[in-house]
């Protein structure tokens, strides 16, 4: 039998690291596959002008499945003045190749699992009824629309005269704005389409019919974005009277739902939201249990079946030099776990979940975040343990 074909995507500073780790683990819990490597980040932007090759796509294109690192991300200016000698001067200009992913193939959906690990010192504890503190068991998948929203870049600085003229036909936009001066106005759309609603909806609903979760949660703003959240209220009520009625569905406004997710986590199960929302509730939630180390995504388009894996952290220059990785790898070994399960391998990802499980409860081996060290090249002269040991510890109790 043929092996799985995945695109692995390094991307920049410790991408390349933890994207090396994840893959010991899928070797070790057998997962046999062939990694075509992709050309993905800055050092394509600084001598190509393009931080996503059109070779990549067509990798992803043809394959479908990728696992990816971290990017780099700079301000446009600070982009443009690093692009090599022959590329300066063209117009080139610096967007982040991760959402040019998104946008070339539609990947609408993003999940992002927040789950507890019974021991992990950075889990979110609270004061109990008796003044002792109590630790929630949290697991809560988010939901995100991934092209749309405030995110879909629809967005102008001194509008032009069709923009401007379109504007002034709403009376609170002529009430509010209408003696500012144009070359003082910056205007970002906030485009939801009944299509894309749908479909985050119903993936939200039938993941929760899936996994055995009791409710669905919008966490939008209706009551004063009435037409954006107010559709997709209104549309997640139509679709759960006609198809879901075995599972609850819960309306939470965004600014409520930041609050309540320190007072009662452990109520919630799966929760959808437009772009902007989404990432705010997922980093929220995501800090619960762990942080930027435990945060892992899947970004996917369910038509065609492209979908990319990935840890939710940055691309942590400073720590890619260290003469020994320091850098938590769970969350990009959870990206690829995530994979196994999108694929349909879900023994060994509950293998891989169950191992992470045990190395976390033992509590022998931790990095220097669980240990809530300063990230140094020395936090492993005291105690903690470097990428390579995280992961072998894992591989271990595979």
């Amino acid at each position: 039998m043929a092996k799985r074909k995945i695109v692995a995507l390094p991307g920049d500073g410790i991408g390349k690291i933890v994207l090396n780790e994840a893959i010991r683990v899928l070797d070790a819990v057998g997962f046999e596959a062939e990694y075509i490597y992709g050309d993905i980040g800055w050092e394509f932007w600084v001598n190509e002008g393009n931080p996503l090759p059109e070779r990549t796509i067509k990798l992803l294109e043809e394959h479908k499945i990728a696992l990816f690192g971290a990017i780099t991300s700079k301000p446009k200016d600070e982009a443009a003045k690093e692009l090599a000698p022959h590329l300066q001067g063209k117009g080139l200009t610096y967007s982040s190749p991760i959402v040019g992913l998104r946008q070339h193939f539609k990947l609408e959906i993003s999940l992002r699992p927040c789950r507890t690990y019974e021991g992990n010192p950075l889990n979110f504890v609270r004061r109990a009824k008796d003044g002792t503190c109590e630790e929630p068991k949290i697991d809560v998948a988010i939901f995100r629309q991934n092209t749309e929203g405030l995110y879909s870049g629809v967005e102008w600085s001194n509008p032009p005269d069709v923009v401007y003229e379109a504007f002034k036909t709403h009376p609170k936009f002529v009430k509010n704005f209408g003696d500012i001066p144009r070359d003082e106005l910056a205007i970002s759309s906030r485009i939801f389409t009944r299509g894309a609603v749908e479909r985050i909806l119903r993936a939200a609903f039938e993941y929760a019919r899936k996994y055995g979760y009791k409710s669905v949660t919008v966490a939008e703003k209706p009551n004063v974005i009435r037409e954006t959240s107010g559709m997709m209220y209104q549309m997640a009520k139509e679709l759960q009277q006609k198809e879901y009625p075995d599972i609850e569905l819960w309306n939470v406004n965004i600014d409520a739902m930041m609050m309540w997710l320190t007072k009662n986590p452990e109520d919630y199960g799966v929760i959808v939201s437009g772009n902007m929302f989404g990432d705010i509730v997922s980093d929220g939630f995501a800090g619960l249990v762990g942080g930027l180390g435990f945060a892992a995504s899947a970004q996917y388009n369910p038509t065609t079946g492209v979908a990319v894996f990935e840890p939710t952290h940055g691309s942590a220059p400073k720590y890619a030099d260290y003469k020994v990785s320091i850098v938590n790898p769970i969350a990009m070994i959870e990206a690829a776990r995530m994979m196994l399960e999108y694929i349909g391998e879900q023994e060994k990802a509950d293998r891989i979940r169950n191992a992470i499980a045990k190395v976390i409860k033992e509590g022998k081996v931790r990095t220097y975040d669980m240990l809530k060290l300063k990230g140094s090249p020395d936090v492993l002269e005291q105690g903690a343990a470097s990428t390579q040991q995280m992961t072998d510890a894992i591989i271990a109790n595979l």
